[in-house]
């Protein structure tokens, strides 16, 4: 079993990754969806309580989280590939490799101007509409240490090509690691 991260700024890529590890099998784990799920709980936006969990129980309570809940698929008999998305700092990283071995981070870069553009047709509901919006949000997600996950990554995919280009490098790599 191989237990992998995808990293990337909002609008990268990281969904299609995930998409091509599911039709091989692999199981993805969504560290947004995990303070989605938290954010509604508490009635704030997804960027308020990704900020307020750290505050509250630290650099690693996201990481934590996800780790708890790849321990229990693993309790529950799953065998095949996990994909974590969205590792954003590398307090993450640092429990990811400590908690799983052989754990290797995947990054997807885009520049600004293509994902802004891809962000406002995805329409997710934590998704700007605005340039300034978009901004804030990058800002906000590059304090968090995104910068240092994306730069000290295993693996880096420039993705500012068409869909099929990118797949082809993705499933490259894939067969590369033999996932």
């Amino acid at each position: 079993m191989r237990i992998m991260g995808i990293s990337g700024l909002p609008g990268a890529g990281k969904d299609l990754v995930s998409e091509l590890a599911k039709k091989r099998g692999a199981k993805i784990v969504s560290m947004g969806d995990i303070i989605r799920e938290e954010a509604k709980k508490r009635g704030e936006s997804t960027g308020e309580t990704a900020s307020n969990l750290r505050a509250e129980f630290g650099q690693y309570i996201v990481s934590e989280l996800t780790i708890k809940k790849i321990k229990q698929l693993q309790e529950e008999g799953f065998e095949n590939s996990i994909i974590v998305e969205g590792i954003r700092s590398h307090h993450e990283v640092e429990m990811f490799k400590e908690n799983f071995d052989n754990f290797i981070i995947l990054s997807i870069f885009a520049n600004p101007s293509i994902r802004f553009e891809r962000l406002k047709l995805r329409g997710r509901e934590d998704d700007c509409q605005d340039y300034e919006g978009f901004k804030i949000r990058d800002e906000r997600e590059l304090g968090f240490g995104i910068g240092n996950v994306i730069s000290l990554s295993d693996k880096m995919i420039i993705n500012e090509s068409d869909l099929d280009s990118y797949a082809d490098k993705i499933n490259e790599f894939f067969d590369e690691i033999e996932l």
